[in-house]
């Protein structure tokens, strides 16, 4: 990408990074982050300004000294695709490096459980995507796919989904895309997300919950996503929270995930209308209806007043709660943050979440920690994947092919 030697290649590379975490910056904040010279970055940032990858962008405020230059990254110089994945849908989008899509985000059916075709379905919804987007694929650096299950980052390997047989998951996306490919955990990419870019860009140790057909965990521990030994840290859906609760897809029962998810929530509404409940959800639950349709419906219905949509969310936020206060006691974060599918109904959520948390929290422990709904928003997850192809940028294109 960098027509330069490997370690002026390298730096290049880093400038770059560091200006995508950040709207600007000035030679001598890029000095401090990369831990180099101000004159050799400033050298840098002047040759990455004539190649076109970065812009200046005026004098920063006064603030009684020179003022320095400031630089931010050039927005349509370089994109990313970015894929989010849950258990039965697809979004996927191309983003510049002010992470705003440039095509419309498409959103596809496409079910990861006993299902041969998937994989394959994902690398066609990948080109055919970039194809109809018309951006120079030249100028895409990489793809960042989130998704359920036991990713092992550094294998590129999901131990629950999409089989690839001998190849890594990224080896068989990357040789069919022909671009570099990274996968990691849904929760783990929203956490990032958070991290980056949105409420625990200044806090520490913050807990990230992935509210959606399944529940996940996203963990920032002193400023660092916290993955455990094999990268499988988080398996937050599988709290039991109930002795004899309903069966959950790991076999046991009264899983978090089992009472609490989007899934089950649609689950118990449907069983609820079919059984004479009155809601406006009765006119959505017919023979053909799937659980994710009924999903999204109720959230619609709890945010325009349905009394049982309201109160099967709010008992479903109250086990979340309660699971939450296992966390709390554990590793006592400074804030837990709600995001994922269900920050659509984040508000109605977090009254029962509260209340579980004073009644289950010993309160020296819950009164330090807040609760916040995420600002990214269902985005989170899009957002953390293309953070991830950014986090590998300097270690990739930080070489001596040529600049595209």
């Amino acid at each position: 990408m960098f027509n330069a030697n490997k370690k002026t290649a390298k730096l290049y590379a880093e400038i770059i990074q560091n200006l995508y975490y950040s709207e600007q910056l000035s030679s001598a904040e890029l000095s401090a982050r990369i831990d180099k010279s101000i004159p050799l970055v400033t050298k840098a940032v002047n040759h990455l300004i004539e190649a076109g990858f970065v812009v200046e962008q005026g004098y920063a405020p006064s603030s009684g000294g020179r003022r320095p230059l400031m630089y931010s990254v050039r927005h349509d110089r370089l994109y990313i695709v970015t894929v989010a994945m849950d258990q039965l849908s697809t979004r996927i989008g191309i983003v510049d490096l002010l992470n705003n899509f440039v095509s419309p985000i498409e959103i596809i059916s496409l079910k990861l459980l006993d299902n041969p075709q998937a994989l394959d379905s994902l690398v066609s919804l990948i080109n055919n995507h970039i194809e109809k987007a018309k951006v120079d694929k030249e100028k895409i650096i990489g793809v960042g796919i989130g998704m359920p299950g036991f990713v092992n980052v550094n294998e590129g390997i999901n131990y629950t989904y999409l089989d690839a047989g001998s190849k890594s998951l990224t080896q068989y996306i990357g040789d069919a895309v022909e671009l570099p490919v990274y996968i990691d955990n849904d929760s783990s990419l929203i956490a990032l997300s958070e991290l980056k870019f949105g409420i625990a860009k200044s806090i520490k140790d913050v807990m990230v919950i992935n509210i959606g057909w399944g529940i996940g965990l996203g963990m920032i521990i002193n400023g660092q996503i916290f993955r455990g030994e094999n990268g499988f840290a988080g398996e937050f859906s599988h709290i039991p929270i109930a002795e004899e609760g309903a069966l959950c897809a790991c076999g046991k029962q009264g899983c978090l995930e089992a009472e609490a998810s989007l899934m089950a929530v649609a689950q118990k509404a449907i069983e609820g209308v079919e059984s004479g409940q009155k809601s406006s959800l009765q006119h959505y639950i017919t023979d053909d209806h799937s659980n994710l349709a009924v999903g999204n419906v109720l959230m619609d219905a709890a945010n325009k007043g349905d009394q049982y949509a309201i109160e099967l969310l709010s008992d479903a936020a109250y086990k979340i709660g309660r699971a939450l206060s296992i966390l709390i006691h554990i590793l006592n974060p400074k804030a837990i943050v709600l995001s994922g599918r269900g920050v659509k109904v984040g508000k109605l959520l977090l009254a029962p979440i509260q209340q579980a948390l004073n009644k289950y929290c010993i309160p020296r422990l819950a009164q330090g920690t807040e609760l916040f709904i995420s600002e990214i928003g269902f985005d989170a997850e899009l957002i953390g994947a293309a953070i991830l192809v950014m986090e590998s940028f300097n270690k990739v294109h930080g070489g001596t092919s040529k600049n595209k």
